[in-house]
């Protein structure tokens, strides 16, 4: 390189880097304010105390791929309906920050970031950072009257499955509707123990590892996928069975201490074995499957 393009080259540099620096300050001044709200209402609760993880896992992922969208030539046609996603992000995000209804603003940003890369790059650009984009919508809130309506169920089957379980282990255990009695204790299913946040979360786990180990063969793939919903309600239950149990042979304070310290804990080291045992079943599956 001589002394001549050096200057050419960082000057191109410093263009291809312009546009990015204007849309990363456009998204702080509008969704940092949004995120901080969040972080002192709903995500400091224990239903919506996932929204933090998936939105640092989301960063991860846009910057796994952050090279490849910014080597994408920045000139060319681009889509004519860049534009008009931009349009319906902006007023699905003033909507949403004006009356409250989360799943507009926080959901704005999805599309947001999605006109944004059509725009800048194109289409390829979308095709790269697809599952981050859709790893995103796992952080967006839902209404409440749509997970009051699927947690009931939910929390009902999590109870009746630990209550069996635990009634042929030998323990001393009743259920009434969510309401679990072992011995002189009493235990209520709460929705951060069984909820449909919490389903939500661990799919979203069980996607982000399928991402991440990104195997060859589809029907792996596929049927790891079609298991993460039952591993999430396995997990479910082993969480609700480890507090009960610690709850009968510890005391209720025990208990109630792991359920603000430890039973998060419980349930993604749960999920994430189980993921990985099904996904070491069909491993051997699928090889059985090509030797004969």
């Amino acid at each position: 390189m001589t002394a001549s393009t050096a200057p050419a080259l960082i000057d191109n540099r410093r263009a291809d880097l312009a546009p990015w620096l204007i849309v990363l300050l456009g998204l702080a001044v509008m969704y940092v304010p949004s995120f901080i709200d969040l972080f002192r209402t709903i995500w400091s609760t224990d239903e919506q105390a996932h929204g933090p993880i998936v939105l640092g896992l989301s960063l991860w992922l846009v910057s796994r791929k952050w090279s490849s969208v910014n080597a994408l030539p920045a000139s060319g046609a681009r889509p004519v309906w860049a534009w008009p996603m931009l349009v319906v992000a902006g007023l699905l995000y003033a909507l949403g920050r004006s009356q409250g209804i989360l799943i507009f603003e926080v959901g704005s940003l999805v599309w947001m970031i999605a006109g944004l890369l059509l725009l800048l790059r194109g289409p390829a650009a979308v095709r790269l950072m697809w599952f981050a984009l859709f790893f995103m919508l796992f952080m967006i809130p839902l209404p409440g009257v749509v997970v009051d309506t699927l947690t009931a169920p939910m929390k009902m089957a999590v109870s009746y499955v630990a209550e069996q379980v635990l009634y042929a282990a030998g323990y001393p255990i009743a259920r009434t509707g969510v309401m679990l009695q072992i011995g002189q204790y009493q235990l209520l299913v709460a929705d951060a123990c069984a909820g449909l946040h919490t389903l939500f979360t661990l799919e979203a786990l069980g996607l982000l590892y399928l991402n991440v180990v990104r195997h060859a063969s589809v029907l792996r793939n596929i049927s790891l996928a079609i298991l993460i919903v039952p591993i999430s309600f396995t997990a479910n239950v082993i969480r609700v069975m480890v507090l009960t149990l610690i709850t009968y042979h510890w005391g209720d304070e025990a208990g109630q201490g792991f359920l603000h310290g430890f039973s998060g804990m419980v349930l993604f080291i749960s999920a994430l074995l189980l993921i990985i045992v099904a996904d070491s079943a069909l491993r051997f599956g699928v090889k059985g499957r090509l030797a004969a």
